[in-house]
């Protein structure tokens, strides 16, 4: 136990902590918000008035990678124009119904885009920059692909 705490007071700073607030509006029906204010999201594990919880995640999933995909491919000079990324999540057949796999189809156009330049940043981001990839369990595969439309040219 004591290895334990001398590794949290040696850790070194991290960003300032995340303070959400969830608030139940009926049936199963969340609004989350930064406790600092902000647009709320709608959670909703009925789907009827937004994503449920695990949609959630597999969206917090895409979106975040896909912003370091953005920022990678924006430091090579080869801006995207646009970016869809189709997130399918396996599930467990059990309780609880934990994730068991993730596949990430990045649909991307850009001109001067190379494939493996894309590639690279895709690897990149699910492997080393993306929070929240890191934050799962690391025995979840996430998997992806590339489909790659160069754009004008």
């Amino acid at each position: 136990m004591a290895e334990t705490q001398q590794q949290a007071t040696t850790a070194p700073a991290g960003k300032p902590p995340t303070r959400v607030q969830v608030t139940w509006q009926g049936d199963h029906r969340f609004d989350a918000v930064r406790a600092s204010g902000g647009p709320p999201i709608r959670i909703d594990a009925s789907a009827e008035t937004g994503p449920g919880p695990v949609d959630t995640l597999v969206s917090a999933l895409a979106a975040c990678t896909a912003v370091d995909v953005v920022d990678i491919l924006a430091k090579r000079r080869t801006p995207v124009e646009s970016l869809v990324v189709d997130a399918e999540a396996q599930r467990f057949a059990g309780v609880p119904a934990r994730l068991t796999a993730v596949e990430l189809v990045y649909r991307m156009r850009g001109p001067g885009i190379e494939p493996a330049h894309a590639e690279r940043a895709i690897e990149l981001a699910v492997t080393k920059y993306c929070s929240v990839r890191d934050s799962l369990d690391p025995s979840i595969p996430v998997t992806w692909r590339l489909e790659l439309d160069g754009g004008e040219a």
